[in-house]
């Protein structure tokens, strides 16, 4: 059996006093895509928040390779392998996107950071044309490629990918999808976080529906997008 890479436990977080996530556990292991999917508000994206650094933890616990990283900050666990594309992409507007591809790879210091930038220029033919264009110019779902692409300069263990559909026109949302699969087959191990269902399951290995803070439903991706349960809630079936 793969090697469990991201484990999470009971997770709790809590935003004042409100509960946003109540007891979440869910397991990623080597080579596996996983996908979280759920509503808008489910408390998907304060998930990944809590397991990269950028959230509080208020109870439960979290390990990656094996290890507590629990109250660990962003910067520590990016050194360690776990990279979050974070929703909104975030990249750095008044920079080009080579210098955003260079931004991604900050905590390296080996001699490879040239060749991986052409390696995720391979992937993304569209940003190697546009290597010098500042990255604010760029439309949304190239700035969405930009983002992934820098996650991937980190040379991430586990890559977690908040919503990276989200905004996009259709054209746009079936290459971030083709693009998402293309990286997992060359071997990066993912978490995908979206709303899209029926996209994310079709990719997955496995996958766990959130619900208001919990997890309600987990197993085999396929047999997932194949439940009455899921295909009435987020396929509109």
């Amino acid at each position: 059996m793969a090697d469990t890479l991201l484990k999470v436990s009971g997770l709790k977080v809590a935003y004042g006093g409100i509960q946003a996530v109540k007891g979440v556990s869910l397991e990623v292991c080597q080579g596996e895509l996983v996908s979280l999917i759920g509503a808008n508000g489910a408390g998907k994206t304060t998930t990944l928040k809590a397991i990269t650094g950028l959230q509080p933890v208020g109870g439960g616990e979290i390990e990656f390779m094996g290890r507590s990283i629990k109250g660990q900050g962003a910067w520590d666990l990016v050194k360690q392998g776990l990279i979050m594309v974070p929703e909104g992409r975030g990249t750095f507007t008044r920079m080009t996107i080579t210098e955003n591809l260079q931004m991604g790879a900050f905590v390296r210091n080996d001699k490879e950071i040239d060749a991986d930038i052409e390696k995720v220029f391979a992937i993304f033919p569209r940003l190697k044309e546009r290597r010098n264009q500042l990255a604010g110019t760029m439309s949304g779902g190239e700035q969405q490629m930009l983002a992934m692409g820098r996650a991937l300069m980190a040379r991430p263990k586990v890559l977690l990918m908040d919503e990276p559909s989200m905004g996009l026109s259709p054209i746009m949302v079936d290459k971030i999808f083709e693009v998402v699969n293309d990286i997992h087959q060359r071997g990066t191990t993912v978490l995908l976080v979206e709303q899209n269902a029926s996209r994310a399951l079709q990719l997955a290995t496995r996958g766990y529906v959130m619900e208001s803070g919990e997890v309600t439903m987990s197993g085999d991706a396929k047999a997932l997008l194949d439940d009455p349960k899921v295909r009435a809630a987020y396929l509109g079936e």
